[in-house]
């Protein structure tokens, strides 16, 4: 029983911890979504040859007078750059395309006033979550290794397992309400900052799996706590019963022996009774009659 027990610890340790490196991971990365944005292309310059609106002439000309009419023959589409952007909780980051790197902008800033409640109550509950994971990690960690007693260890278990509990639901909740938020964000954000196309991004799956993972771990710590507590009321069962037989054998043994004890007694005196009666002298001549409890007496000779 005791090493079943500690396998089934060290699985819930070992899925607390992927849950909160999971978690921990998704929350400073900036990949929950990610997608393109269609922007206008700008025109092209000395410093600046493709993805570019090239309208033929001079282009130092075109650049200094403002008067000039530019035209292209690029429609449609064809006007437009599909930049890449990738989004977090805290930042949203897009190519730059007027230069190399990326340039980020605050989500929070980003999202609509209406929801800007909402996606601070979706970042309390993520550090909620990871500070929750952290004491049930922490509280595994002492049942595996520092537990004395299994009663101690029960005790741990039990409260690892409410904590893990808790944690998974603060956790469904925080990246439920940060999808809300996103896809409100899409729709009344900044017009230079709205999404062509978009997914969900690998940040986004490695939330759902820490969330999964801790559940899995709470699971598995609720059921080896159960399990301890049903063998240990089977085992005292077996031992109740047990006793109980014991205790019934020694007073069948008990009344048995009392039982002989009193025939023989009886015997006894029937015995001497009949001695006494066929001596001459009964009362003179008879000599410990029932000495030492024996179960038979001598009459005495004339």
């Amino acid at each position: 029983m005791k090493t079943n027990r500690r396998c089934r610890a060290l699985l819930a340790v070992s899925l607390n911890l992927m849950a909160l490196l999971f978690s921990t991971t998704a929350f400073i990365t900036t990949h929950w979504c990610e997608g393109t944005q269609r922007v206008p292309k700008p025109s092209c310059g000395k410093e600046k040859k493709t993805n570019c609106l090239n309208y033929g002439g001079n282009e130092t000309a075109n650049e200094t007078n403002q008067n000039v009419v530019h035209y292209s023959w690029e429609t449609g589409d064809d006007r437009f750059l599909f930049r890449y952007f990738h989004t977090g909780i805290w930042y949203s980051c897009e190519e730059n395309i007027n230069a190399a790197g990326e340039k980020c902008r605050s989500f929070i800033d980003l999202a609509p006033a209406s929801e800007k409640g909402v996606l601070w109550l979706s970042v309390v509950s993520e550090v909620l979550y990871i500070m929750l994971l952290v004491v049930g990690f922490s509280l595994m960690c002492l049942e595996l290794f520092h537990s004395s007693s299994v009663i101690d260890g029960l005790k741990l278990n039990a409260f690892a397992a409410v904590f893990t509990v808790l944690s998974g639901l603060l956790g469904m909740v925080a990246h439920m309400m940060y999808t809300q938020v996103f896809q409100v964000t899409v729709s009344l954000g900044p017009e230079d900052w709205r999404p062509h196309s978009w997914d969900y991004g690998w940040s986004f799956c490695l939330a759902w799996g820490s969330f999964t993972c801790c559940m899995a771990a709470s699971v598995t710590t609720l059921n080896s706590y159960t399990k301890t507590v049903i063998e240990f009321r089977h085992k005292r069962k077996i031992f109740e019963q047990g006793f109980r037989e014991e205790q019934n054998f020694l007073d069948q043994e008990a009344i048995k022996y009392f039982r002989e004890s009193y025939f023989a007694h009886i015997f006894t005196l029937f015995a001497c009774s009949f001695g006494s009666v066929q001596s001459q002298h009964p009362l003179e001549h008879t000599s410990n009659l029932c000495a030492g409890q024996a179960l038979s007496c001598i009459p005495a000779e004339n």
